[in-house]
């Protein structure tokens, strides 16, 4: 298979970094991160957190970014060539990561790798999902200028939900008849291909 991590400068100067992080600490730090991975605009620890973090590992701010980013992006990688966790292993051992390391990765991966991988199957590519529709329809019978018309308006409430996000937006769309029937007809071509 070929290498699914390269040994860039700032790979390898992440490698040292973790290579020195408490063998002890390490897997609760891949398990954190594996269970946020799939959420795009959610980081995986809190500011308070990596406060928390920077001094357990007494490291600089810069470097536990550097760790967290790396780490964040070998599970990418991971997720992106669904690679066995024996792979994944022998992959980090070939970057000069410690054996012990390098297993721990693979014994996460083991774990959470299958259940992460679902996870990334089922996230939305689109950034809006419509998750309810309500409608109104309302007639208008006169207006000052003129005394008999009658002008029906649709009124459609689109509920929708961004993907990492547990509220409901509410989006209202007004129609006139005219209107309301050409997106009818639009919405038909595109069921229909």
């Amino acid at each position: 298979m070929a290498a699914i991590i390269k040994e860039t400068q700032s790979i390898k100067q992440a490698v040292t970094l973790i290579n020195g992080i408490d063998p002890g600490k390490f897997p609760r730090l891949l398990s954190r991160i594996l269970q946020k991975l799939h959420l795009k605009a959610e980081r995986s620890f809190s500011e308070e957190e990596e406060e928390k973090l920077q001094s357990a590992f007494s490291l600089e701010k810069q470097d536990l970014q550097l760790i967290l980013e790396t780490v964040s992006f070998i599970l990418e990688q991971a997720v992106y060539h669904n690679v066995k966790p024996a792979s994944l292993q022998q992959q980090l051992e070939n970057v000069h990561l410690n054996p012990e390391k390098a297993e721990a990765f693979a014994q996460a991966w083991a774990t959470t790798g299958q259940e992460t991988v679902e996870k990334f199957r089922q996230r939305m590519f689109a950034p809006k999902k419509l998750e309810s529709v309500g409608w109104q329809l309302s007639l208008q019978m006169a207006q000052s200028t003129q005394a008999k018309m009658k002008s029906p308006r649709a009124v459609l409430e689109l509920g929708v939900r961004s993907e990492d996000s547990e509220n409901s937006e509410k989006m209202f769309v007004e129609f006139s008849h005219e209107e309301l029937l050409d997106f009818y007809n639009k919405n038909v071509i595109l069921s229909c291909s």
